[in-house]
């Protein structure tokens, strides 16, 4: 789904476009065309180039990186990227204690639950149950729309629930189908991380948890972080359609390669 460019100029509307999403690697573009913030950043330097000029972006255009946790499929490109180009990054203390960044010419420490702002875009960091640090999701605001930026999280708090509630726009975890994740290829130890309450959300969860997020409201819903052994596009579909009333047409699933282009929230 690579093609569509930036948005030329600020019209006080959100886009968001995905590098990539997956255990290979997950970064995310948000941006109202004024500011520019970029979701952490999984891929190695010249593919993280690669990927951001595929949509239109320089990563001098970029006015931060935002880090929600120190896994690798997510920073392994954050301390290459903001060195090379000069970019602030935004993180926890207990992410940048885990010691997976080295040095950055600069960087901002984010409080959960404290939203701040980048220029004219709102930041507001949601703590979520993971086996991180000190992770944070991220829901962004621009004039009077939002979108929420929730992945990586075992289970579905209501403290989540209520944090990401009546976003315009949402980029949501569906990591893995219950079924096939049992019947995978993992070793029990991995498969019971991945579906404990401090891994990854199955697709029945994310159909659970999305109802209390409100529907009406959703322009998009792009499904991320599939896993590549114990999720199928198909299985995704199966599980969310049907909240939809059967009407798929604001559902996209984020690929590991292609990732999604920009979409713009009205």
């Amino acid at each position: 789904m690579a093609g569509r460019r930036e948005p030329d100029g600020p019209d006080g509307r959100l886009h968001f476009a995905l590098l990539g999403s997956g255990s290979k690697g997950n970064a995310t573009l948000v941006s109202d065309g004024e500011t520019c913030l970029l979701v952490d950043c999984g891929f190695g330097l010249r593919e993280a180039e690669r990927r951001l000029a595929r949509l239109g972006v320089h990563p001098r255009q970029i006015d931060a990186v935002l880090v929600s946790h120190e896994h690798g499929d997510h920073v392994r490109g954050v301390g290459p990227l903001a060195r090379r180009h000069g970019v602030p990054v935004y993180l926890t203390p207990g992410t940048w204690l885990a010691g997976r960044l080295g040095e950055m010419p600069s960087h901002h420490w984010i409080t959960p639950q404290a939203p701040f702002a980048i220029r004219s875009i709102r930041v507001e960091p949601v703590t979520v149950p993971h086996d991180a640090r000190e992770p944070v999701q991220f829901r962004f605001t621009a004039g009077m729309r939002s979108l929420g930026v929730l992945t990586d999280l075992g289970h579905g708090t209501d403290h989540v629930a209520r944090a990401f509630a009546g976003c315009d726009a949402l980029v949501l975890e569906c990591n893995h189908d219950v079924q096939m994740l049992a019947e995978g290829p993992y070793p029990p130890r991995l498969k019971r991380r991945v579906g404990g309450n401090w891994g990854h959300l199955a697709n029945a969860q994310a159909a659970a948890l999305l109802p209390r997020l409100g529907l009406d409201r959703l322009q998009r819903i792009v499904c991320s972080h599939l896993s590549e052994h114990n999720n199928r596009p198909e299985r995704v579909r199966e599980a969310l359609t049907p909240l939809l009333d059967g009407d798929d047409s604001r559902l996209l699933v984020a690929a590991q390669v292609e990732g999604v282009a920009w979409q713009r929230i009205d």
